[in-house]
């Protein structure tokens, strides 16, 4: 994840956007289960042919192997259940916040709009290219230089004609490159936290209407 960035004018752009049931669960004695079967099969073992040693000492060594893995998972499960507790404390700190996500979206409003991207390695050249819902290219914004991994950008409405485009939603595609060599880059989309869901395996995020995102997917906080 990324260093916070402070940006008034991000907090601008977003605010212009306009933005139990509990469940029993019976646990499976597996160290209960084998003693019921082993009793059992000692009680209706063939007197000529009893169980020797050798096999009830196997069962019951049986039993404690179980009844360790039982333990071991039960461990587990708490340790996980705790770093999911300090995990769901970090987001919902995020909770109202401006984040920057995946993604090729891009809004406009009166103040402007804000995107970001991600760069594989350093690059010399950087180049945003802002088309509406039609794929008409609206805007061409070059970037300059930038170094290894994420950065923002801001857009200033200004289109290619030099007149200023109408406040709403655009596509952004991102290209990079360093001399005749192309630069990995990846797009990414400025969203609102609006809530925390804590899953049974992760602590995820609502980014407003952009969807759900793991914490790992948080590129920038602004």
């Amino acid at each position: 994840m990324a260093t916070v960035a402070a940006t008034g004018s991000a907090q601008q752009i977003l605010n212009s956007l306009g933005r139990t049931d509990t469940a029993s669960e019976v646990e499976d004695n597996g160290q209960s289960r084998f003693l019921t079967l082993l009793t059992t099969q000692l009680k209706n073992q063939d007197p000529l042919n009893p169980l020797d040693n050798a096999e009830v000492t196997s069962q019951l060594a049986q039993i404690s192997t179980v009844d360790g893995i039982e333990r071991l998972n039960t461990m587990l499960g708490q340790i996980m259940q705790g770093q999911q507790s300090s995990e769901a404390l970090q987001a919902a700190q995020l909770v109202g916040r401006g984040v920057l996500v995946p993604g090729n979206g891009l809004v406009l409003t009166e103040q402007g709009a804000l995107g970001g991207f991600t760069l594989d390695a350093g690059a010399e050249d950087v180049t945003v290219s802002i088309t509406d819902a039609n794929g008409l290219e609206i805007a061409n914004v070059n970037l300059g230089a930038h170094e290894l991994g994420t950065h923002s950008f801001q857009w200033d409405g200004t289109a290619i004609d030099g007149s200023q485009a109408v406040a709403g939603e655009y596509l952004v595609k991102v290209t990079a490159s360093s001399g005749e060599d192309n630069i990995g880059v990846k797009a990414l989309e400025l969203g609102q936290v609006s809530s925390v869901i804590r899953g049974p395996t992760s602590v995820d995020l609502q980014v407003g209407p952009l969807g759900i995102f793991q914490l790992s997917e948080i590129q920038q906080i602004l």
